[in-house]
């Protein structure tokens, strides 16, 4: 159970059978013959996954962050750094009440008494694929990954007639996804404010670079050509139809074979402050002449 309008894992409890939550339901929805008394929140009921990939021992979901500048035609950009959020105590089915098994918020793990600051429980997405290609194999983990750019681009797609367009503006989206022990991606939630504190160095430098590169995303001064696939850490995914790569760059499939692959680099190697500067370098030239 998860209240829709609530964030950092609050409110958010499991279950185990109907009659286990009778008396809570009773409680927050019954009629209100009270006018004073508060509206009841809404709350999400999802499935929980039983067997996820666990690493260490610990559950993690996947934290990726997704660009939409258009709804109608659909453009979505997908940046290649993120996070694996870890619990901070081991996994196991026969405590649902520990939030400190279940949960993968920081804001819920930080408070665990043995959480360590300076560690921190989190993992960039680099060292998740490199950990995840070493001991599943390459090709799995690509398929793993294209099928979380699946995810995206159908999430989207289900509510692209509905969502409000406009040209002005942009959306910025939090993923959270959860990978079950045959590598199999499941969407969690899509946060629309996900939350831009960092927890560390290397969260902030994550995080500076992002917003960085939103805004080169967006060239609110005009200065790119408008046709660029790459913008810092930002690869465009689709736009009204899939992107395909230029070339394979630093995620090659084991085999070496030259296929056509999506435009999707979540978790490969970034030098973006070097791709900026080659992209603004090449728009001056271009629009010179």
């Amino acid at each position: 159970m998860k209240p829709a309008d609530k964030s950092q894992g609050k409110g958010i409890f499991l279950f185990r059978r109907l009659k286990d939550i009778t008396d809570w339901k009773k409680g927050e929805y019954q009629p209100l013959s009270d006018q004073t008394r508060d509206v009841p929140e809404t709350y999400v009921v999802q499935r929980y996954i039983e067997n996820p990939l666990l690493i260490g021992g610990r559950k993690f979901d996947v934290r990726v962050y997704v660009l939409v500048c258009s709804y109608n035609p659909l453009k979505v950009w997908l940046y290649r750094g993120g996070f694996a959020r870890f619990s901070n105590t081991r996994f196991s089915l026969d405590s649902i009440e520990d939030t400190y098994v279940h949960l993968t918020n920081v804001a819920v793990q930080k408070n665990a008494p043995d959480y360590d600051p300076e560690k921190g429980c989190k993992w960039s997405t680099q060292q998740l694929r490199k950990y995840l290609a070493a001991k599943h194999g390459v090709d799995k983990v690509q398929k793993m990954f294209k099928a979380i750019d699946n995810i995206i681009i159908k999430s989207l797609q289900s509510v692209q007639k509905i969502i409000i367009n406009d040209k002005h503006c942009f959306e910025m989206y939090g993923y959270d996804v959860l990978l079950d022990d045959d590598l199999k991606p499941w969407l969690i939630e899509i946060n629309a404010s996900p939350s831009l504190t960092a927890s560390g160095k290397e969260d902030y430098d994550l995080k500076f670079g992002l917003i960085s590169d939103l805004l080169n995303v967006l060239d609110l001064e005009n200065r790119l050509t408008g046709k660029e696939k790459r913008i810092g850490g930002w690869d465009l995914l689709w736009d009204d139809g899939p992107i395909v790569a230029d070339d394979n760059m630093d995620c090659t499939p084991a085999n070496g074979s030259a296929v056509s692959t999506p435009n999707s680099y979540l978790g490969c190697f970034n030098d973006r402050k070097k791709q900026l500067r080659e992209i603004y370098l090449t728009a001056q030239s271009v629009k010179k002449s």
